[in-house]
């Protein structure tokens, strides 16, 4: 089969090639902590890497990705709605790490995409998969439909011992479907939760959205 030699060749040459990986969980999940370890065993291997972040995401300083534990490190690349990545500046690097990837838009998942290919850098990008009403987030939506590898972060439920799968967003310690997408916010307004404490809290598919 001839044709098939050929396009084996093109596809698994000498050149290893560089992929996108999308890391999800609930709020809590340790995704941070996660990136942060992550790109401490990079440098501590001598390793280039890159940290960025959507420059909206500040709930501990817009220059700084930051987790819970207290861990915390500077960002390197700050990515705003209208970011066009140089790829000729990230050549060379032996990762790119994006934190809470669900706020980039799918135009700067398709760059990242194409950043895999064209610079040969593997993107690993942490995120949440949904939104407060169990909706995926643009950005999440784009990188389950094009990442290689889709790992889930687990944390069991707030209230109980279940694997949580939703984030319950809560106001005056209430769950609440109402309000914008995007709300930065911590501990203190939002909670990882299984699907039967989530319907316990609200009304499981009421929201505005059509």
């Amino acid at each position: 089969m001839p044709e098939r030699s050929a396009w084996a060749g093109a596809c698994y040459g000498s050149r290893a090639l560089a992929k996108l990986y999308f890391r999800y969980g609930t709020m809590d999940s340790a995704k941070t902590m996660n990136l942060l370890a992550v790109a401490h065993n990079y440098r501590q291997q001598g390793k280039t890497i890159v940290l960025a972040k959507p420059a909206l995401e500040n709930r501990f300083g817009q220059s700084k990705i930051a987790s819970r534990s207290g861990l915390e490190k500077d960002v390197d690349l700050l990515l705003h709605p209208d970011t066009t990545l140089d790829t000729d500046a990230l050549q060379g690097l032996d990762c790119l790490l994006v934190d809470e990837a669900q706020f980039l838009s799918p135009q700067l998942i398709d760059q990242l995409r194409r950043l895999t290919r064209e610079a040969n850098v593997p993107v690993i990008c942490y995120g949440l998969r949904t939104d407060f009403r169990t909706r995926l987030f643009p950005g999440s939506r784009r990188l389950m439909e094009v990442a290689d590898s889709i790992e889930e972060i687990k944390v069991t439920c707030q209230y109980c011992r279940r694997k949580a799968v939703f984030n319950l967003r809560m106001v005056d310690g209430n769950g609440t479907v109402e309000g914008p997408q995007v709300q930065i916010g911590g501990n203190e307004s939002y909670a990882p939760v299984c699907f039967h404490c989530y319907a316990d809290r609200v009304a499981f598919g009421d929201d505005s959205t059509d």
